[in-house]
């Protein structure tokens, strides 16, 4: 079966199957300011969701056969393309991410790490897709056979395979959590972890990911700001603010923007509405 479940745009909860977008739930949030952005998404219904994954399906194939993999930047600041900027410095040997018709999947490529994680949502649940999986190679997917999601599969997948230096993406605090205990387990392994994809997150649980992630973005947690704020932790854009909550994290974000060559002030940016 082809089918692709995501949560997108304010959390919208969107089915694709061969192609189609055939479900559309309501979204959390009314408002993105890089929807709006990038597409002119004025507000977020459930027509211009259907509409945006619509044109995503369209200009670089998402859920298909016809997946674009390999991109360039396209935000100027963003987990995908920090972790781009780090494999492209050899800060880090691979990263653990996610993406439809693969799942769970071990990458190095920093296009690929761009192509894959940059312009997707959050995937709940994804299906195997031939194509996607031979081009990033069966062997560094986690289950080429079920395209299961499981970072910390995933990262025992990747310290199996011989990398010390690993970024994975999570989305709980719980991840989190089991990857620190697995660090430990591994005394030559050093694991970063990039948290996203935290709307809605309480605020128990954003004090617990700022206690064990590296990088954080805020998406429109209320409470992921209001913890990084209080926490003093560093924080680089204004819209969609990103946390370094860690030393390594700090690091990670101010290599990024160096290669961007700075971030510009924007006093009267634009946030999501309402902050869940």
């Amino acid at each position: 079966m082809d089918e692709h479940v995501i949560e997108a745009l304010g959390k919208a909860r969107v089915v694709v199957k061969n192609g189609k977008v055939v479900e559309v739930g309501e979204p959390k949030i009314n408002y993105c300011p890089l929807f709006d952005k990038y597409r002119g998404i004025k507000e977020l219904t459930p027509e211009a969701i259907k509409e945006n994954i619509e044109f995503r399906i369209q200009d670089f194939g998402m859920c298909t056969s016809e997946r674009k993999l390999r991109m360039k930047d396209f935000l100027s600041f963003g987990v995908s393309e920090t972790l781009s900027t780090l494999l492209d410095e050899d800060i880090i040997d691979c990263a653990v991410i996610v993406s439809e018709g693969c799942g769970t999947v071990i990458v190095t490529d920093p296009e690929f790490v761009q192509g894959m994680a940059g312009r997707i949502s959050g995937f709940l649940s994804t299906s195997p897709i031939t194509e996607i999986i031979d081009a990033v190679g069966s062997q560094n997917v986690l289950n080429p056979e079920s395209a299961e999601i499981n970072q910390i599969k995933g990262a025992l997948k990747a310290i199996d395979m011989g990398y010390t230096n690993i970024a994975i993406t999570v989305i709980s605090p719980d991840d989190a959590k089991r990857l620190r205990q697995i660090e430990k387990e591994h005394k030559d392994v050093k694991i970063y972890i990039f948290a996203a994809h935290v709307t809605e997150m309480s605020k128990e649980d954003a004090e617990a990911l700022f206690d064990t992630a590296d990088v954080i973005t805020s998406c429109a947690s209320k409470y992921i700001r209001e913890v990084g704020e209080n926490r003093g932790s560093f924080t680089a854009g204004a819209s969609i603010p990103i946390y370094g909550a860690t030393e390594a994290g700090e690091k990670f974000l101010k290599i990024r923007i160096e290669k961007i060559g700075g971030l510009k002030s924007k006093p009267d940016a634009k946030i999501p509405d309402p902050l869940i």
